[in-house]
């Protein structure tokens, strides 16, 4: 700024770099915070995650391995890596899908992998907190082939079967609402009881987040071809892990280890080169992201190499999606609008700097 700069700019430029140092100390407060979180899961020597019992391409037992599966599973493994230096050191919960908050609340995991919606009420008023979204969803509807049915419009005055838990509900009554749909609306507590339901044709259509009718169809009904999932989705479901609220330093270390999966992916960086990546890449980024350089995990309690565990147990995020919900998996989901920035979607990486 010049001498002959007004004394009112000089006044908001002292008051803007007061701001500036006011936000780095905070900042810095929570990064050194001790998390009690990560505490247990040291004394422990497991991280616990919350997940589904069965939804296939995000939580499901592992053929033949006794183990878990999925994009969910994949996210709480790679924590693990980063956290404890073994992505085999995760202990999962499965519960079902009506005390999954209540339970993160309570304490008896330390994440929930579920895919869960970020919504205002979760946020503010449950006691949880989001932290990256992994998958970006919406409810949709699942109709059979043989029924012409192609658009939402056709389902005017038709019964639809949703279930009762979660938000589906009430997202299909505003929906029917709104657009004078007037759905005759059919209420199962559990995903099983709607599908029999809907094979049973008591129902035009299922309503639920696209991602649980890719998983019904190709799960729970016999013959997957003969059922499609409608193109329009009539609201907004960001799934992602949740953290209890009041814990910053946890919920910072599971939100860096996500930035830095998709981070991974943006530069590149896969497991099967991640090590050559380290020990030869010329990349700021990846340097930083992979222990060279500035220590990004002294920022959020961990060591150097925590993102460089991580990618070595799941790869990165494009890896992840792929053989789990993707084209290399049974559900062969799209990439749409979990793709990356640069090609069209929404999956974003805040800088590892």
């Amino acid at each position: 700024m010049s001498a002959g700069a007004p004394v009112h700019a000089l006044r908001w430029a002292r008051r803007l770099c007061g701001w500036a140092a006011v936000a780095a100390c905070a900042l810095a407060g929570v990064a050194a915070q001790a998390s009690p979180t990560l505490e247990a899961v040291r004394a422990r020597g497991a991280v616990q995650c919350g997940v589904s019992p069965g939804m296939l391409g995000f939580s499901m037992p592992g053929v033949g391995s006794g183990g878990w599966e999925g994009l969910d599973v994949d996210i709480c493994r790679a924590v693990a890596a980063a956290v404890l230096g073994s992505g085999d050191k995760v202990q999962f919960v499965h519960l079902q899908v009506d005390e999954r908050l209540s339970a993160l609340r309570e304490g008896r995991f330390d994440i929930l992998a579920f895919a869960a919606s970020y919504t205002m009420s979760r946020d503010a008023d449950m006691g949880l907190q989001g932290t990256v979204v992994t998958y970006y969803d919406g409810q949709g509807f699942l109709v059979p082939a043989a029924s012409k049915i192609r658009s939402t419009r056709q389902l005017r005055g038709l019964p639809i079967c949703v279930t009762t838990t979660g938000s589906s509900e009430q997202t299909l009554q505003e929906y029917s609402t709104a657009n004078k749909m007037e759905f005759k609306v059919q209420r199962f507590a559990r995903f099983k009881e709607a599908t029999d339901a809907y094979l049973a044709k008591r129902c035009a259509a299922i309503a639920a987040d696209a991602t649980s009718l890719a998983a019904i169809r190709r799960s729970q009904i016999p013959n997957p071809a003969d059922h499609l999932i409608l193109p329009e989705l009539i609201s907004k479901e960001p799934l992602g892990p949740m953290v209890r609220r009041g814990d910053e330093a946890w919920a910072l270390i599971v939100s860096w280890v996500i930035h830095g999966l998709i981070a991974a992916e943006e530069h590149g960086v896969t497991r099967a080169n991640v090590n050559q990546q380290a020990a030869s890449s010329t990349d700021a980024e990846v340097r930083r992201m992979l222990g060279h350089g500035a220590d990004t995990g002294k920022l959020i309690g961990l060591d150097r190499e925590w993102l460089l565990r991580a990618l070595r147990t799941t790869g990165n995020y494009g890896e992840i999606f792929n053989r789990n919900v993707g084209p290399d998996s049974p559900l062969g989901l799209p990439r749409g609008l979990n793709a990356l920035w640069r090609h069209g979607g929404l999956q974003y990486a805040l800088p590892l700097r």
